[in-house]
C-alpha cells in the first residue's frame, strides 16, 4: 500500500481549473426529506466488529433501496428531484419525456435505471467491455438500455456523452468536468443521507475514517460532512486502486491530472479520471490518500465473510486499508461497506 500525506489539507486545491469547480454539499436535509418519501428507502445498518486488532465500525450498504449499494442515494435522488420540480399530479409519468444517459461500472447504472423507472422516463446505460456481464444483466432487468462501448470506463463515458448530444437526452454522471457540474453535485448531495445516518449511528468520534474512491463521490461527499460535524477530529484515509490512483496522482501534482493503469479486480473504483468537485472538496478534507495493490484488496475479503460482511474488492476496499495500517486497540475505525458481493 502506498500512501502519502495531503499537503493541500485545509486549505484545498482551488486554483486553475478547480477555480471555477463547486465544493460537495453538506446539506444533508434536502435529500433526507426527498428520500423519506420513497416506500424503498430506509436506514441501513451500522455494523461493530473487533477485528484487524481494533474496533472497526462498518456502515453496511449492501442492502440500500433494494439496489446492493450506496449508488442508489446518487443518481436516483437527481432524478426524482427533477421529477418533483415538474410539478406533476402523476408522478409515475413525470418525466416520460426525458431519456437519461450515463456510463457505469454497474451500480450508477442501477441507481439511473431504478430513478428512471419510477418516474417514467428512458435510462440508457453505456458500459466497457470489462463490466461484468451478471451486472449487464441487472441494468436489463431494471428496464434500462445497456450499450457496451470501450475498454473502459473513461471511453464508455465519452460514449455516453456523444449520445446526449446527438440525441438531446440528459447525462447523468456520476464525475463532474469543466462545464458539468450541476448533477453530479446534486447527485453527490444524495450521499449526504449515508453520511448523516452514520454520524447519528456511531457511539463515539472515530478517530480513522476510510473512504474508498473511483471517482470520488462517495469519498467527497462524505468527507465533506464528516469534518463539517466532527471537525479535525478523525483522520480521513482515501482509498484507491493502485491501477487507478486518480486522486492520489492529482493531490501529488497539486493539479487534476488523468492517470493510466491496467484494468483492477477493483472494477467499480477502476477510474482513471477524478471527479472535480471530489477532487476540489478532498484536497481539503482528506488527510491521506492511499492505493492498494490487486492482492491488498483481495486478501481482507476471506476474513469479511467469516464477519458476514462478504462483499467485493471494491465495496471492502476501504477495510482493506484498515487492515493494513495496525492502527491498535485505542483506534475507532469507521468504514463502509459500500457494494453487496457480485452474484
Amino acid at each position: 500500500m502506498k500512501i502519502i500525506e495531503n499537503p493541500w489539507r485545509g486549505q484545498g486545491l482551488v486554483d486553475g481549473v478547480l477555480a471555477e469547480i463547486p465544493g460537495p454539499s453538506v446539506e444533508a436535509a434536502a435529500p433526507l426529506r426527498l428520500l423519506a418519501q420513497c416506500p424503498a428507502h430506509g436506514e441501513t445498518p451500522l455494523e461493530q466488529r473487533e477485528a484487524f486488532g481494533t474496533t472497526v465500525f462498518v456502515k453496511d450498504e449492501r442492502g440500500r433501496m433494494g439496489l446492493g449499494s450506496f449508488k442508489a442515494l446518487g443518481a436516483a435522488y437527481v432524478i426524482a428531484h427533477e421529477a418533483a420540480a415538474t410539478g406533476a399530479d402523476d408522478m409515475a409519468m413525470a418525466l416520460a419525456e426525458r431519456t437519461y444517459v450515463t456510463a457505469s461500472a454497474g451500480n450508477h447504472g442501477m441507481s439511473v435505471a431504478a430513478g428512471s423507472k419510477v418516474f417514467g422516463a428512458k435510462a440508457v446505460v453505456y458500459i466497457a467491455e470489462t463490466v461484468p456481464e451478471s451486472f449487464a444483466a441487472r441494468l436489463c432487468d431494471m428496464g434500462a438500455e445497456v450499450v457496451r462501448a470501450g475498454v473502459d470506463y473513461e471511453s464508455s463515458m465519452k460514449a455516453a456523452e456523444q449520445a446526449a448530444a446527438d440525441n438531446g437526452w440528459t447525462l447523468l454522471s456520476d464525475s463532474s468536468w469543466p462545464g458539468y457540474v450541476d448533477l453530479p453535485w446534486r447527485l453527490m448531495e444524495g450521499y449526504l443521507v449515508m453520511a448523516e445516518e452514520a454520524v447519528r449511528q456511531m457511539p463515539e468520534v472515530p478517530t480513522h475514517i476510510f473512504l474508498q474512491a473511483g471517482v470520488g463521490g462517495l469519498a467527497g461527499a462524505c468527507a465533506a460532512y464528516f469534518r463539517a460535524v466532527w471537525s479535525a477530529a478523525p483522520r480521513i484515509v482515501v482509498v484507491e486502486p493502485e491501477a487507478a490512483p486518480a486522486l492520489q496522482a492529482s493531490i501529488e501534482a497539486g493539479r487534476p491530472v488523468a492517470t493510466e493503469g491496467p484494468v483492477s479486480a477493483m472494477g467499480r473504483l477502476d477510474c482513471k479520471e477524478p471527479s472535480l468537485i471530489a477532487l476540489r472538496g478532498l484536497s481539503r478534507d482528506a488527510d491521506d490518500f492511499a492505493t492498494l495493490t490487486e492482492d491488498e484488496a483481495a486478501a481482507v475479503l476471506p476474513e469479511l465473510t467469516l464477519m458476514g460482511l462478504e462483499s467485493t474488492e471494491s465495496g471492502a476496499a476501504g477495510l482493506a486499508a484498515a487492515r493494513l495500517m495496525g492502527l491498535g486497540a485505542t483506534a475507532r475505525v469507521l468504514c463502509i461497506l459500500s457494494e453487496q458481493a457480485d452474484g
